[in-house]
């Protein structure tokens, strides 16, 4: 079933207008293949092992929860009619039936209004919010009692740690916004933050990982950075252990409410 939304916030980032560049540069290449391992990983190991209500808010190609669709009740929405459009091909080609929903997660609390989830997916979608706080009150509503809020966002020492390594010292000193065709947010969200939101809402933190801890960082390609096994196994062995995962370009954190 599809409900369309004609309408955005004005705000909040919509990828419509480099959905092909976004589907080439993160998924088409080895960051968004860790990214997954990285995500399938967390919840595979923690939700409960029984049939959950899912939405994924601010889904993009939904490749998470479009994999969850085949044992779950799964409910998928994007701002962007173009991501989704390429998520439901995917849908077909996997012979799955999520429920479609275009519109921006605001929108949301109207055409749901009563239903409740057992898990929550929301990746990447902090760093482009114009009001990103206010998302927390959208989670109180819809995300059931014991239900699991995953949230995967941008992480701004990531930027900090790499423009010193590769010596960008001006970026740090005078830091120049990304246009519109990057996938670069000028505002992410710091970690410290995001877990300020989740400690006042008394959630209890599962698990935390960084997504991409040192392949980002690795502009020679020596032994076996060469090797793009070793390197995604290397990147789920430090994902989670301390000091590591906290460099990682991404951090996913699973909560539990």
């Amino acid at each position: 079933m599809n409900d369309t939304i004609s309408h955005s916030h004005v705000n909040d980032r919509n990828f419509n207008d480099i959905a092909d560049h976004f589907a080439k540069k993160v998924y088409g290449t080895s960051k968004g293949q860790i990214r997954l391992a990285v995500l399938e990983r967390d919840l595979s190991e923690h939700l409960p092992d029984r049939p959950l209500r899912v939405l994924d808010v601010g889904a993009g190609l939904a490749q998470i929860s479009l994999n969850l669709a085949t044992r779950h009740d799964v409910t998928i929405s994007d701002i962007s009619d173009e991501m989704l459009q390429k998520a439901q091909a995917t849908a077909c080609e996997l012979n799955v039936l999520p429920r479609f929903i275009v519109a921006p997660y605001q929108e949301l609390t109207h055409l749901l209004k009563g239903q409740k989830f057992d898990l929550i997916l929301c990746h990447a979608v902090l760093e482009w919010l114009g009001e990103p706080a206010k998302i927390m009150a959208f989670f109180d509503e819809f995300l059931a009692d014991d239900g699991y809020l995953s949230l995967c966002f941008y992480n701004p020492a990531s930027m900090i740690y790499r423009n010193l390594i590769m010596g960008n010292f001006y970026q740090l000193a005078r830091p120049k916004p990304a246009d519109n065709k990057s996938l670069t947010p000028n505002n992410p969200v710091p970690y410290e933050t995001v877990k300020s939101w989740l400690d006042d809402k008394k959630y209890t933190i599962i698990c935390q990982s960084g997504i991409r801890v040192f392949s980002d960082y690795t502009p020679l390609k020596r032994g076996g950075l060469g090797n793009p096994d070793d390197v995604m196994a290397m990147e789920l062995n430090y994902s989670q252990t301390h000091p590591f995962w906290q460099m990682g370009r991404y951090l996913h954190i699973l909560a539990k409410r």
